[in-house]
Formats: structure tokens, sequence, C-alpha cells
């Protein structure tokens, strides 16, 4: 099964059961180590796009945000994996530079929200395993607004992340994510997805 292992701030990895290895926003943590066949960078903000950190496999691809935006948002194949380009928005993160993602990697659905707060569009995301939403009340939904995001979507896990600028984690702040669906995980813990 799929294995999801949280770097820290944004930035998370996912390998499949068959050892596709995906990185979402480097930037934070440890567990680069592992070569790339996929890179996913939702806006261009240096707290998300350090490329650099990442090896990336023979044949491996680096997907920028205007990559699932084009044409209304695209859905990328790669091995099987599905990544369908979704918005995210607010205040701070213009559309047109910043993108969400739905991803079906071994039979589980992702939501990675990017740097967004709430829209309209997404009580439409449905069949969702796990959403992965930003929490930091700055750039971002605070955790009241995301614990609301979370009851709201049509999934069964909500990871917090992207807590405290600057920071990997914040261990207080992460106390006030108050939904039934919540998923805290530590920087460097790593979980098997559907377990």
């Amino acid at each position: 099964m799929a294995k999801l292992l949280y770097q820290g701030h944004g930035s998370y990895r996912i390998t499949s059961d068959n050892g596709i290895v995906v990185y979402v926003d480097p930037y934070a943590g440890e567990g680069y180590d592992v070569p790339a066949d996929l890179v996913i960078v939702t806006h261009e903000h240096s707290d998300h796009n350090h490329t650099e950190l990442v090896r990336l496999k023979e044949g491996g691809v680096i997907i920028r945000h205007a990559d699932l935006h084009k044409k209304n948002y695209s859905i990328y194949n790669y091995k099987n994996i599905i990544i369908e380009g979704v918005p995210a928005m607010n205040a701070h993160h213009n559309p047109d530079d910043c993108v969400g993602f739905i991803m079906d990697i071994d039979g589980i659905r992702i939501y990675g929200a990017g740097d967004t707060s709430y829209f309209e569009g997404m009580q439409y995301f449905k069949n969702l395993d796990y959403a992965i939403l930003p929490t930091d009340g700055i750039y971002n939904m605070d955790m009241a607004e995301a614990s609301k995001v979370a009851d709201l979507l049509d999934t069964k896990y909500a990871i917090p992340v992207h807590m405290a600028p600057g920071h990997l984690f914040d261990k207080e702040k992460v106390k006030a994510f108050k939904t039934k669906k919540a998923l805290v995980l530590q920087p460097g813990q790593e979980i098997t997805l559907g377990a």
C-alpha cells in the first residue's frame, strides 16, 4: 500500500506500493534521499518550490502549477498515478498562479490543497480518503476554517500542514484543528495510506 511521509511545513512524500515516489512542494524537513519519479509544485513561492532538494530518477518529471492549470485544469497520468489539477486561491494566492490536486494512487484518493482558503468548489470533491490542508491563518485558512473545510469535504481523514511559516510544525497551534477527521502527523512521521 502507498505510504506518506510528512516532512514538515507543506512538504510531503508519497510512495506507491510498486515504488513510484512523488514529492509535493519540496522545501522543509528531511527525507529527500529517495530519488523521485514525480515532483509536484503547487505554486512558485519559495517555501514550496525547492526542486533542487530532489534527485529525479531517469524519466522523472517535475509538474508545476502551470502544467496542472492549463485548459481549465489538466489531468496527468504517470504510470497509473492520476493527478488532477483543482483550484487553490485566497487573498495571498492568485488562482492563476496556484493549484491544488486530487491524486489517485494505489486505490487511494488524496486531495493536496496547496495554499488555499475555502472556496465553493471544494464541496464537489468526492470520494476522498485524505485531505491535506494548510492551516497557518496568515497566508491560508486558519485552524478553525480548516476544521470546517475538513468537515465539509467528502474525506475520511484530514491532515493539517503549513501551520507556522518558518517552522516545520506547531504542536500548540495544531490543538485547534477540531474535526473528527483529524489525522495529525509530526515531521518525519510516515504512515501507510488506507491502513
